[in-house]
């Protein structure tokens, strides 16, 4: 606490920083998960492939996956921003996967008996009440985000991570648990603003 107290100006720099790049991550990767999803819905046979693949991703040390796209991108923040769109795909594919193929049947029915095409019943009917399993996954996505960008500060790529990793190179005790009780309070914050979007579209749609 002493090191938030003295430094509160840099923490929060720092933080905003660290807020920026998931949110950002967060963007690109329900971009490229939300055709993923869609898709694995669509196709039982590509489902358990897809799926499959993407939870071996999920199951890479941060840090082994880290070292190679250092490898590749070099320092910066281009590898841990490929990592964290790499570690959120799992969770978001699943969810936008699972909220598709959970809509009631009878819905879809009532929706193609009104004519709606097969393109309009998924942007109209499938994807509002997919919604709630969505915003849970992203709201999941969002916190295992939040706790690998912490790696950003290894790689030279900002955020709280930096406080850690330099109070493990300086010795510094206070250092680090500023970095760490700033994580977590971000952490806590985002996902209770995920939690209050979750209910309110749930209440919305009367679930």
């Amino acid at each position: 606490m002493s090191y938030l107290i003295a430094h509160p100006e840099r923490v929060l720099s720092l933080a905003g920083a660290h807020a920026a790049m998931v949110a950002a991550a967060l963007v690109v990767a329900l971009a490229i998960a939300l055709p993923l999803g869609i898709l694995s819905s669509r196709n039982a046979r590509l489902r358990p492939l897809l799926l499959g693949g993407l939870g071996a991703i999920y199951t890479i040390p941060s840090l082994a996956l880290l070292a190679l796209l250092v490898q590749i991108f070099g320092l910066g923040v281009a590898p841990i921003f490929v990592a964290l769109v790499a570690y959120a795909q799992f969770m978001l594919v699943r969810n936008i996967d699972g909220g598709l193929r959970g809509v009631d049947p009878a819905m879809r029915d009532a929706a193609m008996g009104l004519g709606l095409s097969p393109r309009m019943q998924l942007l109209r009917v499938e994807l509002p009440l997919a919604l709630p399993v969505m915003v849970g996954g992203l709201r999941i996505a969002a916190i295992a985000t939040i706790a690998i960008a912490t790696l950003a500060g290894y790689v030279g790529g900002g955020g709280l991570g930096v406080l850690i990793f330099n109070g493990l190179a300086l010795h510094n005790t206070a250092m680090i648990v500023a970095g760490s009780l700033a994580v977590s309070l971000l952490a806590i914050l985002v996902d209770g603003s995920l939690r209050c979007c979750e209910r309110a579209v749930r209440t919305r749609l009367g679930g």
